[in-house]
């Protein structure tokens, strides 16, 4: 298969490159990846300046490169447009450091990365080392080889994989759902020496459903890696019918065009 990779971590990081080596054996490997840390910035294309982009090597390999001054999203959108020569199979983001896991996919730009890939009919995987320690990335590699290739022609170009794989030997693989995910956020106020006030934000995840054994958050938590089917439909289609009648209240449906 032809794959583009992506991550939000740069070019530089050493799950990226985890990732290109468990794949460039099987197949051809594209990289169009940030040229530094583009960490939660979830969806967030670029519009008010140029892109610039520099190609990059890996000798002795296969591997295909490109680094872009821009965000995730930017680089899959770039390469799909503009950099790769034709259209990839498959579009994998990642090896992420730190978990993607419930409303977390809101805000990250591996998963958003993937989620491009989606956009443009591309089956897509996002893959998440959960741990913001342990910085092994072997067995997070060994999976995502084999999940490529147990899952060539399954998964619909509509729908995101995806993937969190805990820092221990894992007990087996929970499919799952997202968890509702929320942060005690943090806000570090400080004085610059003009005396101008900015913040650092930090904070800790908290989770509403943690013991429920249908969520990614449970499974990570309980040593399972994680597998979650994802769409970018956010309709609520229960609240529709609901919706129609408050319409109604307010002035009725607007006349056919």
């Amino acid at each position: 298969m032809k794959i583009l990779i992506s991550n939000d971590d740069g070019i530089r990081a050493t799950g990226l490159n985890a990732l290109r080596e468990s794949l460039q054996d099987q197949h051809q490997v594209y990289v169009v990846a940030p040229d530094r840390e583009r960490s939660a910035t979830g969806h967030k294309i670029t519009l008010d300046r140029p892109l610039r982009v520099k190609e990059w090597t890996y000798p002795g390999s296969s591997a295909i490169g490109w680094e872009v001054d821009g965000t995730p999203a930017d680089c899959v959108k770039l390469g799909l447009e503009a950099l790769l020569p034709e259209p990839p199979d498959l579009v994998v983001s990642g090896i992420n450091f730190g978990p993607n896991l419930g409303t977390d996919v809101l805000y990250s730009g591996t998963v958003s990365a993937a989620v491009e890939g989606m956009i443009n009919d591309i089956p897509s995987i996002a893959i998440s080392l959960a741990s913001f320690e342990f910085n092994d990335f072997s067995f997070s590699s060994k999976i995502i080889k084999e999940v490529v290739s147990a899952i060539d022609g399954e998964l619909s170009p509509r729908t995101l994989l995806n993937i969190n794989t805990p820092p221990c030997a894992p007990r087996g693989i929970k499919v799952t759902r997202l968890g509702d995910r929320r942060y005690v956020n943090i806000f570090d106020k400080r004085i610059d020496p003009r005396g101008r006030v900015y913040f650092w934000m930090g904070g800790e995840p908290f989770d509403l459903d943690k013991d429920d054994p249908e969520t990614d958050v449970w499974a990570i938590r309980e040593g399972y890696i994680s597998m979650t089917p994802v769409q970018f439909d956010l309709t609520d289609y229960d609240f529709m019918n609901r919706l129609e009648n408050i319409c109604k209240k307010i002035g009725g449906q607007a006349p056919d065009l």
